[in-house]
């Protein structure tokens, strides 16, 4: 004869399958909160992609400004051109799943995106003709939409692993978009030289050269990239770097 606590003990729900827990009648808590919140991503693209926007706005009105009273000079609305091009199309870049947050990435990116904003844009020295410092600008603003294109929308600011690419203007170097904005930076530099503007590039430059190195440096943990490295030697200028 079983007793009435014996009795309940059998009844219990899973107690006639080891395998199942035993309720014990309370419950795990449960997230109140109404939604997910924010991931520091998506916070820092609303922030990125709307002060690029704003920066961009001012950037150009004031560039179209200095270009109305010279209306001759190419190079200037070529150098507004370039700049929507780099950052316009980042805002329509979708958001990767591993980004380096590093310090030194971020202070690299943002030197290396924004820094038209510090670009002189009154007339300098001409050390190449207007045509020809258009030119240049003409052939670089075309071989980034080509490595652009290339990537199918894997782009964006902050070095990240967005898909390993190799067609394209990737079968010629690993990182073929530097290219094109080194060409275009020269054609305008070389038209509208002056020791701010030298320096502003000297400094871009270098901080482009940074943001390859932190970039591969996220992408050699993929194997993929890995053997990409092996086929394709040089980053940017083909038997030199």
């Amino acid at each position: 004869m079983l007793s009435p606590e014996q009795q309940r003990e059998l009844t219990m729900p899973g107690h006639d399958n080891p395998s199942l827990p035993i309720s014990t009648g309370l419950e795990a808590p449960r997230d109140s909160s109404p939604g997910r919140p924010r991931t520091h991503d998506e916070l820092f693209e609303v922030v990125v992609r709307v002060s690029a926007t704003l920066l961009l706005s001012l950037f150009a009105y004031s560039a179209v400004v200095h270009w109305r009273a010279e209306p001759g000079r190419i190079t200037l609305l070529l150098l507004v051109v370039d700049a929507f091009l780099i950052m316009g199309l980042s805002l329509f870049a979708r958001v990767p799943k591993k980004r380096d947050w590093g310090p030194v990435s971020f202070l690299c990116t943002m030197g290396a995106t924004y820094y038209f904003l510090a670009v002189q844009l009154a007339p300098g020295t001409k050390l190449i003709p207007e045509t020809l410092g258009a030119i240049l600008q003409v052939s670089g603003i075309l071989w980034q939409f080509f490595a652009k294109a290339s990537l199918r929308g894997s782009f964006g600011l902050l070095p990240a692993n967005r898909g390993i690419v190799s067609r394209g203007a990737y079968r010629f170097m690993r990182h073929p978009m530097y290219l094109g904005y080194l060409i275009t930076d020269i054609g305008f530099l070389f038209t509208n030289f002056g020791w701010q503007n030298l320096l502003v590039y000297g400094i871009q430059f270098g901080l482009q050269v940074g943001r390859i190195i932190r970039e591969e440096r996220l992408l050699s943990a993929d194997q993929s990239y890995r053997a990409y490295m092996g086929k394709v030697r040089y980053r940017v200028i083909p038997g030199i770097f």
